[in-house]
């Protein structure tokens, strides 16, 4: 029994000499690391980036300057052919609307039995007086012969002579009525007075028009052509021979030539015709709708993305990478807005690192984390199209 209990306290004297030693040394380390219990103040009380960004610089490129427009596509010259025989009867029409047709092309005929039996008259006239003129001229030869006989007084001869004259004016005034009536004769047959596409048709089979009564319009050449409304304050940046990117309604897209602007300008709405010759296409029409952009050649600006740019206070800026990569905001002139660039007028310069994205989440001041794939691409040539001017 003693013997047991002897065995139990050394057993406690044990465990409890284990836990002393166990915290001894807890005690121990924990006084020779306060870097572990206490965090440094230096660590605790320096700044924070606000954000990560990325950043570029503002780039020097090409725009190519448009000035954009609307208007109506028409035909280039348009040829009323009319009916030049009064009180015909229409007999045949060999062409309809949208017939390509060359110079001298016969598009409707007339009836031509009445003219043709004028025609027949005209030329027996025209016989019975050369004869009459023959027979007037021998007499008058036959009296001069006399007159040194003293046959025939002189008022005699005069008077021969007068009746061969008459006789021969004769002839001619029949000749003419000849001729008008073979004139006649060739207007019963419509010709087309040059090559083009027929764009209208009111000639009827069986209808008897007068003369002047029109019968078909023509597009001369089959050329059309855009008349844009522009500005008058943008007339002087248009000369002829510049190009021109047109757009109908449909998507069909041509490319024109400016051939002339407009020498008058509409006193309401202050615009002018810019006549611009449109290529042959299959999808053009006249009278379509269609928009288009004159190429006004090109100037060096600079540019930086579109999202590198905020508005503060109403005004347009950007957030320059300053010293010890914190931001400042600088405010900027913008101009013409192409693609996902914007062109710097005034108030930055080249080779000044700005913020790319995320300014809109920035103060000026704000520290800042850069992030490593900030890099900078060349910008490509751009097309501005430049705003119309104010009426």
């Amino acid at each position: 029994m003693q013997r047991r209990k002897l065995t139990l306290s050394i057993a406690v004297l044990a465990t409890l000499g284990v836990l002393a030693a166990a915290g001894a040394l807890f005690s121990s380390r924990a006084a020779g690391d306060p870097a572990a219990s206490d965090p440094p103040k230096d660590a605790a009380n320096a700044p924070r980036p606000s954000l990560a960004v990325s950043t570029t610089e503002p780039t020097r490129s090409s725009i190519h300057l448009r000035l954009p427009a609307n208007g109506n596509i028409a035909a280039w010259q348009e040829a009323s052919i009319g009916a030049e025989s009064n009180g015909l009867r229409l007999t045949e029409v060999r062409v309809n609307v949208g017939d390509r047709v060359s110079a001298g092309q016969v598009l409707a005929v007339f009836a031509a039995e009445t003219v043709q039996a004028e025609v027949a008259q005209a030329r027996a006239s025209l016989l019975e007086a050369r004869a009459n003129a023959a027979e007037a001229a021998a007499n008058a030869e036959r009296a001069g012969t006399l007159s040194a006989s003293g046959a025939l007084s002189a008022q005699q001869i005069q008077q021969y002579a007068t009746a061969a004259q008459t006789a021969q004016a004769r002839v001619e005034a029949a000749q003419a009525m000849l001729n008008a009536q073979q004139l006649r004769l060739a207007h019963t047959r419509v010709l087309a007075p040059d090559s083009g596409v027929v764009s209208a048709r009111s000639a009827t089979v069986g209808a008897v028009v007068g003369a002047g009564t029109e019968l078909f319009r023509l597009v001369r050449k089959g050329r059309l052509e855009w008349r844009a409304e522009v500005g008058s304050a943008d007339l002087p940046r248009i000369r002829p021979g510049e190009p021109v990117h047109v757009t109908t309604a449909a998507g069909t897209q041509v490319e024109g030539t400016v051939r002339m602007v407009g020498p008058t300008v509409d006193p309401k709405t202050r615009n002018a015709l810019v006549y611009v010759d449109l290529p042959a296409h299959p999808d053009l029409r006249a009278g379509m709708y269609a928009q288009g952009e004159f190429q006004l050649g090109a100037r060096q600006a600079l540019s930086v993305p579109q999202s590198a740019v905020v508005v503060r206070d109403g005004f347009s800026a950007v957030f320059e990478i300053a010293e010890g990569e914190r931001v400042r905001l600088r405010r900027v002139q913008t101009g013409q807005r192409v693609g996902e660039r914007v062109e710097i007028v005034s108030g930055l310069a080249e080779g000044v690192r700005i913020v790319a994205r995320g300014g809109a989440f920035l103060n000026d001041g704000d520290l800042v984390r850069i992030t490593e794939n900030s890099e900078q691409k060349p910008a490509p040539a751009l097309a501005a199209p430049m705003q119309a001017a104010s009426k």
